[in-house]
């Protein structure tokens, strides 16, 4: 894993922000990095710094150290990679590709299948993260490729190993993704009925972190419960969430902002009722979302 001046080599493929954020926390660190990008001026600024741009897919593969993948998703990875296929035997991945836990299955095989070792990781962080031990990314893979690549995955970030099973890392990944994508929307949700009263970004701000910065006490209460599968109405009850729901809806309505958001909760709330949940805790809706499973394979283990 270094080259002939004895600096630790890796080489990273996708140059997106992302990507060139990890080559920068390379460079800063004394590695040699090669890089490859299908847009090659992304890598200008890289290569002034000490970079090695390589001329194709092949050149990057052959320089050696681990290969850091930084893509879209995995379409991005196989049309990179496929061609290249001759050049991976021998070859350490680091993925760090967003994709499905099943994607990240069939990747690994496919690897494997090539003669490379594979570890799958989901980073959560943007850019602006990398390089830092404040945040951290997960991996899942053969532990013994994880140790031994330890030191050069911390220099991204720090690192929260889930196991052998290659979906682990993007399992988690994309749990997180949910969790941030339905929050981050309803934020922007209630910042367009807040701007139709007069109310601005800033002016809300401090209610919405106070909002938001209290969900943790939340999911502390509940988790336990959400485990032991129990959803007693001591606290909260779903009957009282529909009409709470059904206020934020007029709300809404009232304002001319788009309804979708609001009246999708309200459905499922609904649902929940009809299930015979009206006077249990609303988070008996984790019995309603997880009914779907019944039609899905379930479970992260490759049979």
């Amino acid at each position: 894993m270094s080259t002939d001046t004895g600096a630790p080599a890796v080489t990273v493929i996708g140059l997106g922000p992302m990507g060139r954020a990890m080559a920068g926390a390379y460079l800063d660190k004394g590695y040699a990095v090669t890089l490859w990008n299908r847009s090659a001026g992304k890598a200008d600024e890289l290569v002034t710094r000490g970079a090695t741009l390589a001329a194709s897919v092949d050149e990057a593969l052959g320089v050696g150290g681990p290969v850091v993948l930084s893509l879209t998703d995995y379409d991005a990875m196989y049309a990179i990679l496929e061609p290249a296929a001759a050049s991976l035997p021998g070859r350490v991945i680091v993925n760090l590709t967003s994709d499905t836990p099943e994607r990240a299955h069939a990747a690994a095989e496919w690897f494997a299948g090539h003669g490379a070792r594979h570890l799958t990781g989901g980073v959560n962080t943007p850019p602006s993260g990398i390089g830092t031990s404040e945040v951290f990314t997960f991996y899942s893979g053969p532990r013994e490729l994880f140790d031994e690549l330890a030191p050069t995955l911390e220099v991204l970030t720090g690192t929260d190993y889930r196991g052998e099973d290659q979906g682990l890392a993007a399992l988690y990944y994309q749990i997180g993704m949910d969790l941030f994508w339905t929050t981050m929307l309803s934020w922007v949700h209630a910042l367009a009925i807040a701007d139709a009263n007069g109310i601005s970004a800033a002016e809300f701000l401090p209610y919405a972190s106070q909002s938001t910065g209290g969900m943790s006490q939340f999911f502390e209460f509940y988790s336990p419960r959400i485990d032991a599968g129990e959803f007693p109405g001591d606290v909260d009850r779903l009957a009282m969430g529909v009409a709470s729901i059904e206020h934020v809806l007029h709300t809404t309505e009232a304002a001319g902002v788009d309804t979708a958001l609001p009246k999708a909760v309200l459905e499922l709330f609904r649902r929940g009722v009809a299930d015979g949940h009206a006077d249990d805790s609303f988070t008996s809706l984790f019995e309603v979302m997880r009914g779907s499973r019944t039609a899905a394979s379930g479970g992260m283990t490759n049979d």
